[in-house]
């Protein structure tokens, strides 16, 4: 397979520098660039410390990552470098996310990641190696519309990447490729074999990169100790029904992990109030929501405003909403809704943009469109 990587001009005057991870995607990213015939070089950020305390080699540039993608661009015959960004990351994705969940807030640190170290110190990394684009392994389509590049969802929908991509500027857009995005998962392994890559059959990271076995907990914890403490779990009128062993434990819609016996219905967390180290529960009628109000906007439509919908979660359905430039007001109830979440906004396939929800309307307070 070929990939136009759309450099403005020969490949084989043109330089290319992907994102390699050590995983499948990037290392077939990596393939289909060499095969372009540009010159070609592949960077390995080491994000963080990747030895005993995180205990897992399948998790983004860990230490065995970062062998594979040196052997992988070994055998492509590329440059390969690796670049310590450890503070870097450590301040502004992992520090953040602890920061969101000691203000009661769902942080996704993947669209943090993206927004600085990968797409901002990567990208101009990439631009210093003098390269005339970026590609990384996501799964989302580039593609050209009347007012520049535009992001779409991948083809394939259990592979989309676009929501983590909503903060993308226009600007980095310009300079991205993204050439897995009309491919399926099983083809791009396909690929991996037919090259003979150490990776092929190379699991995928289910977790976050940073969290180890999937305790986010404990790494909260260790960089937010308060978060910890205990408090008291109220109903929606303030009566005290038990009480919980840390903010940090609890999420918006959970249900999981209250232990609260003995109720007609079953208890959902409705909101956190992290300054009293409240856990407020009630029904799941309790979690309905009928707008939010965005900040921290980041716009690549025009002036679209009709026809829209919107994903608050990576894995959910997208909601036809109404939009006003800073609140979404969905058609029907959304429930699980919390700050600290995307919110991304679509016409059909195209990412027009998104923002981070600062707070949430009940239903009860918000008439329907």
């Amino acid at each position: 397979m070929n990939v136009d990587f759309q450099l403005g001009r020969p490949a084989a005057g043109a330089r290319i520098v992907v994102a390699m991870s050590g995983g499948v995607d990037s290392s077939v990213v990596a393939a289909l660039a060499a095969r372009s015939g540009a010159e070609v070089i592949g960077v390995t950020l080491q994000l963080y410390d990747h030895g005993a305390a995180v205990g897992r080699a399948k998790s983004c540039c860990a230490g065995r990552d970062i062998y594979d993608a040196r052997s992988v661009a070994e055998k492509l015959g590329i440059a390969h470098y690796v670049f310590d960004y450890e503070t870097r990351f450590r301040d502004s994705v992992i520090a953040r996310f602890a920061d969101e969940y000691a203000r009661g807030r769902t942080p996704i640190p993947c669209v943090s990641c993206n927004q600085g170290v990968k797409f901002t110190d990567l990208l101009a990394l990439a631009r210093d190696l003098g390269a005339d684009c970026l590609a990384t392994g996501h799964y989302v389509r580039r593609r050209m519309g009347e007012g520049g590049p535009e992001i779409h969802r991948a083809a394939d929908p259990a592979r989309d990447q676009s929501y983590f991509l909503f903060a993308t500027t226009r600007e980095q857009l310009d300079f991205l490729r993204f050439p897995l995005g009309d491919l399926p998962k099983p083809a791009v392994r396909e690929m991996a074999r037919a090259l003979a890559l150490v990776v092929a059959d190379k699991p995928d990271s289910q977790d976050i990169c940073f969290v180890p076995n999937g305790d986010y907990a404990a790494v909260v914890k260790k960089v937010r100790p308060e978060t910890a403490r205990p408090g008291e779990i109220v109903d929606l009128e303030g009566r005290v029904l038990g009480r919980h062993r840390g903010l940090v434990h609890f999420t918006v819609g959970q249900r999981r992990g209250l232990e609260i016996g003995g109720q007609a219905e079953p208890l959902y967390v409705v909101r956190l109030e992290p300054e009293a180290r409240r856990v407020v529960a009630g029904p799941r009628a309790a979690l309905a929501v009928r707008g939010a109000r965005l900040g921290g906007l980041n716009w690549l439509g025009e002036d679209q405003r009709s026809g829209l919908t919107a994903k608050v979660r990576s894995m959910a359905r997208p909601a036809a909403i109404g939009f006003d430039g800073e609140t979404i007001r969905f058609e029907a109830p959304e429930y699980g809704v919390s700050p600290g979440q995307a919110a991304v906004i679509y016409e059909g396939e195209r990412v027009l943009g998104g923002g981070w929800i600062e707070e949430t309307i009940p239903a009860e307070l918000e008439p329907a469109l």
